[in-house]
């Protein structure tokens, strides 16, 4: 695809620093001194503005900031600033609970509630799916980034071999366990989805639970043993009964929610007939592309888009504009 790297969180030649992760002395040395980090709360970013007025900002603060009072865990290296000197941590404070806090919007498909830290006056906690077409594509990377390994940290404080409790190394890009000596590193989920199409029309289909009117590009896990294109096959005829020819790769998207890599890709239908498996998804429907660009434009009352900065939003769209290579 044309541009296929401008996808949303994708890779905006962040310096990693991963020559660093294994020294001690030199990070201790960093959150001491000049580094930045970035507190997070269940995976919400602190931001400074509101994505409803613009752009926003990630709120990165000096290491020894009131607002990680709480924080359970050492930071996280993320890598160097711009100026190729300052080094970016993460941290999560999720162990703080704000007063009043809304539990039920906090556990909400989309949690649009906002929280506020006692030491913060203007920045608050914000949820991330809301941010990420406001965000720059370096920050972008960075939150993308640090809710991802965060959220694993939150899940695998145990051993997998021997069920000791583990500790953090390596920048926080590793996990030991002091009983039995294993190593655990980050994981990434392999995701397809797929832009189906047939003539002059696309696959959409959505899931319960969606926000009502929304559709998407259909998607799926990518199993042990299979390829990418295998698995685009697989997860279509398994979810609307179509079957799947000619397969081929677009662009591809680290997605935090929690730890996937969506493989973007191009399928043909070699048929048209829908069975929609109700334990895969709600519905699933052919749209012309006509009809989508009605959609995209928001003159179709039922039926929304996929969300912007979504990997489905974004091949949709080159497709709509006819940049696919």
């Amino acid at each position: 695809m044309k541009h296929a790297e401008t996808v949303t969180f994708g890779t905006s030649g962040l310096n990693r620093a991963a020559e660093l992760r294994g020294k001690g002395d030199v990070l201790k040395a960093a959150l001491t001194g000049s580094a930045r980090v970035l507190p997070l709360w269940r995976g919400k970013p602190l931001v400074e503005g509101d994505p409803k007025d613009g752009d926003v900002t990630l709120a990165f603060r000096p290491a020894s900031a009131p607002v990680f009072g709480r924080a359970a865990e050492a930071p996280i290296l993320l890598g160097y600033d711009d100026d190729g000197e300052t080094l970016l941590f993460a941290r999560d404070i999720s162990a703080w609970t704000p007063v009043d806090a809304d539990q039920e919007g906090v556990n909400s498909f989309f949690d649009a509630t906002v929280q506020m830290h006692p030491s913060e006056k203007e920045a608050g906690f914000r949820e991330l799916r809301g941010l990420m077409n406001r965000l720059s594509r370096r920050e972008a990377e960075l939150a993308a980034t640090a809710r991802a390994i965060l959220t694993w940290h939150s899940s695998h404080g145990f051993c997998a071999k021997c069920g000791a409790k583990t500790e953090m190394s390596m920048g926080g890009w590793q996990r030991d366990c002091g009983k039995c000596g294993g190593h655990h590193f980050p994981r990434t989920d392999p995701v397809v989805i797929m832009l189906i199409t047939h003539g002059n029309s696309v696959l959409v289909g959505r899931s319960p639970g969606w926000p009502e009117g929304m559709y998407s590009l259909l998607a799926g896990f990518v199993e042990p043993g299979e390829t990418i294109e295998a698995a685009v096959r697989r997860e279509v005829r398994e979810e609307a009964g179509v079957t799947v020819g000619k397969v081929s790769y677009l662009s591809s998207q680290p997605w935090p929610f929690p730890a996937s890599l969506m493989f973007g890709c191009r399928g043909e239908a070699l048929s048209t007939e829908i069975e929609v498996d109700p334990v895969e998804i709600e519905d699933a429907k052919w749209v012309t592309r006509s009809q989508m660009l009605e959609v995209f434009a928001g003159n179709d009352p039922t039926m929304l888009p996929a969300r912007k900065g979504a990997i489905a939003h974004f091949l949709l769209q080159h497709w709509l504009a006819d940049t696919l290579d």
